[in-house]
């Protein structure tokens, strides 16, 4: 990958994880929720893997919050 898509995926999984936390939410707990293994969501919070559309909107909608939150950077 490039460099600076690495830089930008770490960031959106910031974002995830900072809104998770605002929400008081855990990994597991939100993971539970949108049917995703916990470990996948700990991939995508530290910028490992590019999470799909339809993931960030499955997590947008629990997190009560826009997909365009996530991109705040």
């Amino acid at each position: 990958m490039e460099p600076t898509f690495d830089i930008h995926l770490k960031k959106l999984g910031q974002n995830i994880s900072r809104l998770r936390e605002k929400n008081k939410m855990t990994q597991y707990r939100l993971a539970k929720e949108i049917l995703m293994d916990q470990s996948n969501l700990a991939r995508i919070e530290e910028g490992k893997v590019n999470p799909t559309v339809k993931t960030l909107l499955k997590i947008s909608s629990t997190l009560k919050c826009k997909v365009k939150d996530f991109f705040d950077f």
